[in-house]
C-alpha cells in the first residue's frame, strides 16, 4: 500500500528530518573510522585508501550507466499508477542491465588496472589492487539498480535501514583490516564493505520484488530510454569532476597547496552539513516528484512544499553553522586553519540558494529531458570555475568562498527561469516570504561575524539563531500541527502502558 498523505507538509518533514539524521549519523560514524585509520594505517594508508576511492568512484561512474538515478522515473509512474504488470517488467530491465553494468565494471578495472598503475604509482606494482576494485565496482552497479528500485516503490525505512547498518559495517568490517594488516587491508576492505552494501540492498529489494531470470532483447531495448537519462547524469558529474580538478589545480598554480587544503576544508564542511537535509531529496522526493511530473499543477504543488519545507528546515542550521565555524575548524581540523573560518562563513550563504534550486533542478530529470538537465550543470560548473579564478586573484581564499556564491546565484536564477519557461513551474509567494526572513536572517548572521569578535559576537549569533528557529517551528507548527502529533502520540503511548 502507498503511504497515504504521500506529498503532505508532515509526510516532507518527516522524511527529511529522518534522511538528514541519518547523514548525520553517518558522518560521526566516519569520523570514527577516519580515526582508527589514522592510528593503524598513518597518513600514507590514507593516502592510499583516499586514491582506491577515487579510482573505484571513478569506475563506477564510467560504467554504472547512471541506472540508480535514470531508472527513477519510469519506476515510480507505474508504482503511482499500480501497474504491476509494467512495474514487474521494467524491474527486470533495470537488474538485467544492472548485471551489464556490473560486467562493464569489472572488465573496465581488470583492463585499465596496469595502465592505472603506471599513471598513479612510482614505486611497487599495484595492478593487482586495482583489478580487485572491479569486483567492488560490479557489486555497486547491482547496489544502484536495486536502490533505484526501493526508491521507486518508495522503501524509505529499507533505505534507511541500508544507510545505517552499510555505515555500521563499514566500521566493523575496515577497522581490524587495518589493524591486522595494515596497508594491506585498505583494497579487501573496500570489496568487503561494497558487499555488504550489495548484500544489505538485495536483501530488502528481493523481500519486496522477488528476482526473475527472464531475460529477452526487449527488455534490453526497453532499458534505453533510462540509460539515456543516466548517461546524462553520469556525464553531469564528470563534468562536475573536471571543473573540481580543474579548481584545484589552479589554486595549487596560483597559490599553494595550503590555499588547496583550506579550499576543500572549507567546501566539505559547508556542503556536507547542508547535504544531511538534500539527501532526503533524492530518496524520497524525485520519486514523488517522477510520479506526477506530467501534471502541472501537481509538479507545483510538491516542489513548492519541498521547498518550503527544506528552507525551513535548513536556515536554522546555517545560522549556526556561521555562529560555530570559528570552533568548529580547529575542532575538526587544526589551529592552522583558521584561515578558511572567513572562506567557509561566505559560503554557507549559498546554500540558501541551493536549497531554491535543487527542488526545480529535480522537475527536469523527472521530465527525463536528459540534454537540458546536461546543459545546466554544464552552465552552473563553468560559472563556479570562472568566478573562483576571479575570485581568488582579487581577494585571495576569502574570494572563492564568495565566488561559490555567486556560482550559485546564478543556478538559482538559470533553473529557476528554465522551469518557468518550460514546465510553468511557479514558485508560491509562502516560498518567497520564507526566504526573504530566513536569508536575511543569515545575511544579518554573517555580517555580525564581520564587524563583531568576543562576548558580543556570541550573544548576537546565538540571538539569531533563536529567531530562525522560533520562525522555522511556528510556520512548521502551523503546516504540520506538529505538537498535537507529538501530544496524540504520547496519550496513545501512555494508554497502551496503563492498560
Amino acid at each position: 500500500m502507498k503511504e497515504q498523505g504521500d506529498g503532505s507538509y508532515k509526510h516532507i518533514l518527516k522524511y527529511t528530518g529522518l534522511f538528514g539524521g541519518i547523514q548525520g549519523l553517518i558522518i560521526l560514524i566516519g569520523l570514527v573510522r577516519n580515526k582508527a585509520m589514522a592510528v593503524f594505517i598513518g597518513a600514507g594508508g590514507m593516502g592510499f585508501n583516499a586514491l582506491m576511492m577515487s579510482v573505484q568512484t571513478f569506475a563506477a561512474q564510467c560504467t554504472n550507466l547512471g541506472l540508480s538515478f535514470g531508472a527513477v522515473p519510469k519506476l515510480s509512474e507505474l508504482y503511482e499508477q499500480d501497474n504491476h504488470e509494467q512495474l514487474d517488467y521494467y524491474i527486470q530491465v533495470i537488474r538485467l542491465w544492472s548485471m551489464i553494468a556490473a560486467v562493464l565494471g569489472l572488465l573496465f578495472c581488470v583492463v585499465a588496472s596496469g595502465w592505472v598503475n603506471s599513471m598513479t604509482f612510482t614505486w611497487g606494482d599495484h595492478t593487482l589492487h586495482y583489478a580487485m576494485l572491479g569486483v567492488s565496482v560490479a557489486m555497486l552497479a547491482i547496489s544502484g539498480g536495486e536502490t533505484a528500485i526501493l526508491k521507486a516503490t518508495r522503501r524509505m525505512g529499507s533505505l534507511a535501514s541500508i544507510q545505517v547498518v552499510g555505515a555500521i559495517g563499514a566500521v566493523l568490517l575496515s577497522v581490524p583490516l587495518y589493524y591486522y594488516k595494515g596497508h594491506s587491508g585498505v583494497v579487501p576492505a573496500i570489496v568487503l564493505i561494497a558487499a555488504l552494501n550489495m548484500l544489505l540492498t538485495l536483501w530488502y529489494s528481493y523481500r519486496k520484488c522477488p528476482l526473475k531470470l527472464k531475460f529477452t532483447r526487449r527488455h534490453l531495448r526497453d532499458g534505453y530510454g533510462m540509460i539515456k537519462l543516466g548517461l546524462a547524469f553520469v556525464l553531469a558529474a564528470a563534468i562536475g569532476s573536471g571543473a573540481e580538478m580543474a579548481i584545484r589545480a589552479f589554486l595549487n598554480v596560483e597559490g599553494s597547496m595550503d590555499d588547496v587544503g583550506f579550499y576543500n576544508a572549507a567546501y566539505m564542511i559547508t556542503i556536507t552539513y547542508a547535504g544531511m537535509v538534500f539527501s532526503a531529496m533524492e530518496t524520497d522526493y524525485f520519486p514523488r516528484l517522477s510520479s506526477v511530473c506530467k501534471n502541472i499543477e501537481a509538479t507545483n504543488e510538491t516542489v513548492n512544499k519541498q521547498t518550503e519545507v527544506s528552507l525551513l528546515f535548513l536556515s536554522p542550521m546555517l545560522v549556526a553553522l556561521v555562529m560555530l565555524l570559528p570552533v568548529l575548524i580547529p575542532l575538526l581540523f587544526r589551529s592552522d586553519f583558521l584561515p578558511v573560518v572567513t572562506m567557509a562563513q561566505v559560503a554557507v550563504l549559498a546554500m540558501y540558494f541551493k536549497v531554491l534550486t535543487m527542488p526545480v533542478a529535480y522537475i527536469t530529470l523527472a521530465r527525463s529531458r536528459s540534454l537540458s538537465f546536461l546543459l545546466l550543470e554544464t552552465i552552473y560548473f563553468v560559472t563556479l570555475v570562472v568566478a573562483i579564478m576571479m575570485g581568488y586573484r582579487w581577494w585571495g581564499i576569502w574570494g572563492t568562498g564568495l565566488a561559490i556564491v555567486v556560482a550559485y546565484v546564478v543556478e538559482c536564477v538559470t533553473v529557476n527561469a528554465y522551469a518557468c519557461w518550460q514546465y510553468s513551474y511557479r514558485p508560491t509567494w509562502q516560498v518567497g516570504r520564507y526566504a526573504l526572513i530566513q536569508m536575511s536572517i543569515g545575511a544579518l548572521a554573517y555580517a555580525v561575524s564581520l564587524c563583531t569578535d568576543g562576548f558580543v559576537y556570541w550573544i548576537i549569533e546565538a540571538a539569531l539563531t533563536l529567531v530562525s528557529t522560533a520562525y522555522s517551528v511556528h510556520v512548521l507548527h502551523q503546516k504540520t500541527h506538529l505538537w498535537q502529533s507529538l501530544m496524540r502520540r504520547f496519550r496513545i503511548r501512555k494508554a497502551e502502558e496503563q492498560a
